[in-house]
């Protein structure tokens, strides 16, 4: 080893190539990231024991139309043997799990909405992950059911792996007109669509429909020997329900009370028309106080009249929500391939601009409708913004290591030189980092048919190494200034070379020990990002500090020690040999003259 690195330190050629492939590995190792050789994600896919199954109809639909999708999806999924079993909750949420809780699962309340809940057999008993079986299961429930009501929205949604989100590609639309956030929205939709990898897209606001009033008419309701208590109980009678009696019990305390309609094929209304309405309510008699049958369609008039849509605000503005979840593929590239999309498709109807600035919402956009004169603001949000604080949170984390490291290296060695030399060992370990990703992501994508993401987890692991780089170079450092203190006349090549080799043990002893216990971690489906860098960090950081860190110390004049005597002179001949005058006894007896050069070698 030591004449390995003395060879190198010995040519100007040697160390150069040394520092090229250096150069050239970190360049081809960022590379990476922009070129989709190693892809970037906050969160890796989680195998659980369960998913949840979204469905929203038609705003208008009944019980009975949301039952059909549902029931089409339960006998879809009967066909799975790992499925375990499945609860079906109607018009309702399911109770609140980890991602019920911010997926808005306690606000549902409406006929049009389900949610399905699917138990799995234990994850450690099965070969295929849940995260995969909710990919390969995705597009055959969309097909056999997602055609059975209109408007009607399936979504999978599974446990996640970290904080949960809306959703993990959220775009909210925000504006003044109601009439042009619906357009756009819509554009929109269909952009997301037409993006590859977003699936399970849906637009969060009521359908329009038309609706029909029951406007009673008072004259002809007295005329008729009828009062308008009477219409407005044979309505509800009809197609609410009405409360006729109560029902006592003596173990119930309260009354019970006790409701009257007509029964579904009765009071159910085929087709949404006017006429048919009509021809409904054409069979609703009311006697009258001389016992006469009176139409109800005679004294009540239908008027159609739109629905009124829920209004969605936010921060005091009115806004459209598009959700969009990713299919087994990072959501950084999708969303820049949507946002492309959107500025080259709306152009032709919209003037579009970007949002000014480097912040959080960096990807925003403001859109100006150019028939209306309508302004519009699209934002970003969902697992794409909070992977944008996490990564940006673990950056300010990772600059603010790098500096406290070269201040204290400042202080211990006074050098400004020998600090960079050492954050620079410390910075290139993420060359294994990402090499290895691309390594394990070949290796998995064989494997499971998945990819293997650059996580947030896969950051953590690489501000870790930094400290575990920095003291391989600080043993070479010390060591070799020990050497240079100790044998006066060691030149500086040989003194590195034979701390290099001296602490290579040590230092791969590091290495394996870092390798063999992160072994378990890379098999970990959200922790194995941490695993990898660790792994393939502590490669890359070994090798940088027995070969390229040697090249670094030999063009530092820093690495040279001073005398230890205050009263010593040190001079340095033509960068090969060191001499320290130590004390005025062997100046007496060694006298001389310093001098900027030697005129021959009798006087060096």
């Amino acid at each position: 080893m030591e004449g390995i690195v003395y060879k190198i330190l010995s040519t100007k050629t040697n160390k150069l190539i040394v520092i090229l492939i250096v150069i050239f590995s970190m360049i081809g190792a960022v590379y990476m990231i922009p070129s989709k050789l190693v892809l970037a994600r906050m969160l890796p896919g989680k195998s659980a024991n369960t998913f949840t199954v979204y469905v929203d109809t038609k705003t208008n639909a009944s019980i009975k139309e949301t039952k059909s999708v549902t029931t089409c999806i339960v006998n879809t999924l009967k066909q799975e043997k790992e499925i375990t079993d499945m609860e079906v909750f109607l018009g309702q949420g399911a109770p609140l799990d980890y991602a019920g809780l911010v997926k808005g699962s306690a606000l549902k309340a409406l006929k049009s909405q389900a949610e399905i809940v699917i138990n799995l057999t234990d994850k450690h008993h099965r070969d295929e992950p849940s995260f995969v079986m909710v990919h390969r299961l995705r597009p055959i429930i969309n097909k056999a059911c997602g055609t059975l009501v209109e408007n009607t929205s399936i979504r999978f949604t599974e446990m996640p792996a970290g904080p949960p989100t809306f959703a993990t590609i959220v775009v909210e639309l925000y504006g003044k007109d109601d009439v042009s956030l619906r357009k756009t929205s819509l554009k929109i939709a269909d952009i997301l669509k037409g993006t590859e990898g977003l699936v399970d897209i849906d637009i969060m606001q009521d359908d329009l429909f038309t609706k029909y009033d029951l406007i009673p008419d008072k004259e002809k309701i007295i005329l008729s020997g009828l009062s308008v208590e009477q219409v407005n109980n044979i309505v509800y009678l009809a197609f609410k329900g009405n409360q006729i009696a109560y029902k006592n019990t003596r173990n119930q305390q309260d009354q019970i009370p006790i409701f009257l309609r007509l029964d579904d094929a009765t009071r159910l209304v085929k087709v949404s028309s006017k006429t048919a309405f009509l021809d409904k309510l054409l069979s609703l008699n009311l006697m009258n106080d001389k016992g006469m049958m009176v139409p109800l369609n005679e004294i009540v008039k239908v008027e159609p009249a739109p629905s009124s849509p829920m209004i969605f605000r936010k921060n005091l503005k009115n806004m459209v929500t598009i959700t969009s979840e990713c299919d087994m593929v990072s959501q950084v590239y999708p969303l820049l391939e949507a946002r492309e999309k959107m500025m080259e498709l709306l152009s032709n109807e919209y003037n579009i601009s970007k949002v000014p600035g480097i912040t959080t919402y960096m990807f925003d956009l403001n859109i100006v409708d150019k028939e209306s004169g309508s302004e519009m603001l699209v934002r970003w949000d969902g697992e794409m913004k909070v992977s944008l604080d996490t990564f940006r949170d673990l950056g300010g984390a990772f600059i603010a290591a790098l500096v406290l490291m070269f201040l204290l290296m400042v202080l211990y060695y006074k050098s400004f030189a020998l600090s960079g030399i050492v954050l620079i060992g410390s910075f290139l370990s993420i060359i294994g980092v990402i090499v290895g990703h691309w390594v394990t992501d070949k290796i998995q994508l064989y494997a499971t048919d998945t990819h293997f993401f650059l996580t947030s987890t896969s950051l953590i692991g690489f501000i870790s190494l930094m400290g575990i780089s920095a003291r391989s170079s600080l043993l070479l450092i010390d060591f070799s200034r020990s050497l240079l203190l100790e044998h006066a006349n060691m030149s500086k090549k040989r003194a590195i070379a034979i701390a290099t080799a001296t602490r290579a043990k040590p230092i791969m002893l590091t290495a394996v020990a870092i390798i063999l216990g992160s072994l378990l971690l890379a098999t970990d489906p959200i922790f194995g990002g941490l695993g990898v860098a660790l792994i393939f960090g502590s490669m890359a950081a070994t090798l940088v500090s027995l070969f390229f860190i040697p090249v670094l110390m030999d063009n530092s004049k820093a690495l040279m020690p001073e005398c230890p005597d205050r009263k010593s002179e040190h001079i340095d001949v033509d960068n090969k040999m060191t001499w320290c005058v130590l004390t005025d006894h062997i100046k007496s007896y060694f006298p001389y003259k310093k001098k900027d050069k030697c005129e021959d070698d009798n006087e060096k």
